[in-house]
């Protein structure tokens, strides 16, 4: 359905905007911890006389190798779908096609022991129904025009979240808080919580990523979640420092914490671009939560992100379901949600299977998060 000429570059305009996940200095960030990646310049255009689509537009391809080299994975995170398609409902057989078909023209640029192409398409909804109805679409097309284009139950970014508008000016944002959460804020300021903000130039930053990473465990345990190496943080957040002291436009990473009568309490660390700043990692103590540290850290966040000029703040992920008061994470879904932002669903992780052998690997990936999703958790009274 598409005729797709794509070809490998080194050189982009686009370091410091779209979505953080395709910049080059993500990419590169992640290819020092087991990926790599290239970057690629994609022209399409659709064989359909009657409704023209065509244009171009660049894409980052990580991938990496597991089991000493027997195979690896192929992922494009924030996959853009052009704007034709985005904005009709009825070209959902357009997007399955224009995905698989940008997968075959990708497949011989990688690995040859490349099981599997994974996308995550930059399509959202506003509710569940409209998600479930498209994905339910794609799957229906894949099976009649044999796409292998499969929904993997898997997906590897939240594909819930909620966005806050930060065009607005912040007495505008704080008006679209629920009321409580504004309490909170002042609350916090109150009682004598302060924020303080790192970069990865300041001198005693392995100290400050110390006490995130001490927090972070802290969190792990109560919440039964997992996290990153400590190394992997400092790195994040020290190569975006040195990249923008060497005059390069690339996104800035800030590490937040929250203080009170000598105590760090809570600390968040963020990302901003042009275009976007994201809530990337979040920790509290056990103690003095009832100071409201998370709040005032936020919307410090929020105001840090206007002034540098990001057009919205991604809290990141927030669980679907949870407006649920019976749900497990209902505080969570609450807490997100009352910052005033648009809840949004994305269609989550589709893989273009490349080989048999995916479909153990598929297996394997479903069993284990399974297992620690459903079965580790409810061991741990979650």
């Amino acid at each position: 359905m598409f005729d797709i000429k794509i070809c490998e570059i080194h050189d982009t305009k686009h370091t410091n905007d779209g979505s953080f996940l395709q910049t080059p200095f993500w990419c590169e960030f992640k290819a020092r911890h087991g990926w790599k990646y290239i970057r690629f310049n994609i022209e399409y255009k659709n064989t359909d006389e009657q409704f023209k689509i065509e244009g171009s537009q660049e894409v980052s391809v990580i991938f990496r190798t597991f089991c000493k080299g027997r195979f690896s994975i192929a992922y494009i995170p924030l996959f853009a779908i052009p704007s034709q398609m985005k904005t009709d409902e009825d070209l959902t057989m357009e997007i399955a096609h224009f995905i698989t078909d940008t997968a075959q023209a990708i497949k011989s640029f990688l690995p040859k022991n490349t099981i599997a192409i994974r996308f995550d398409p930059d399509i959202s909804f506003s509710s569940l129904e409209e998600k479930e109805t498209f994905n339910d679409g794609m799957q229906i097309i894949s099976f009649a025009d044999r796409l292998k284009l499969r929904k993997n139950k898997v997906d590897i970014q939240p594909p819930d979240t909620t966005l806050v508008d930060l065009t607005p000016s912040e007495e505008d944002i704080l008006a679209k808080m629920h009321s409580k959460w504004r309490y909170n804020i002042r609350l916090s300021e109150k009682k004598g919580v302060k924020i303080a903000r790192y970069d990865g130039n300041y001198i005693n930053l392995s100290e400050k990523i110390d006490k995130f990473y001490e927090l972070t465990k802290e969190t792990n345990a109560r919440d039964g979640n997992s996290s990153h190496a400590k190394a992997y943080y400092l790195d994040l957040i020290k190569s975006s420092a040195e990249e923008i002291a060497g005059g390069k436009d690339v996104p800035q990473i800030n590490l937040y914490i929250a203080e009170h009568e000598g105590d760090e309490i809570a600390s968040i660390m963020t990302l901003f671009s042009h275009d976007e700043a994201i809530y990337l990692y979040g920790a509290s103590s056990n103690k003095k939560r009832n100071l409201m540290p998370n709040h005032l850290l936020q919307w410090t966040a929020m105001r840090d992100a206007k002034a540098y000029g990001s057009k919205y703040y991604d809290m990141y992920g927030m669980p679907p379901e949870g407006k649920d008061e019976n749900h497990p994470m209902h505080g969570l879904y609450m807490f997100k949600a009352n910052f005033g932002g648009e809840i949004l669903h994305s269609t989550g992780s589709w893989d273009v299977p490349l080989k048999t052998v995916y479909k153990l690997y598929s297996a394997a990936e479903n069993l284990r998060a399974f297992w620690y999703k459903k079965v580790v958790k409810k061991l741990k009274g979650r």
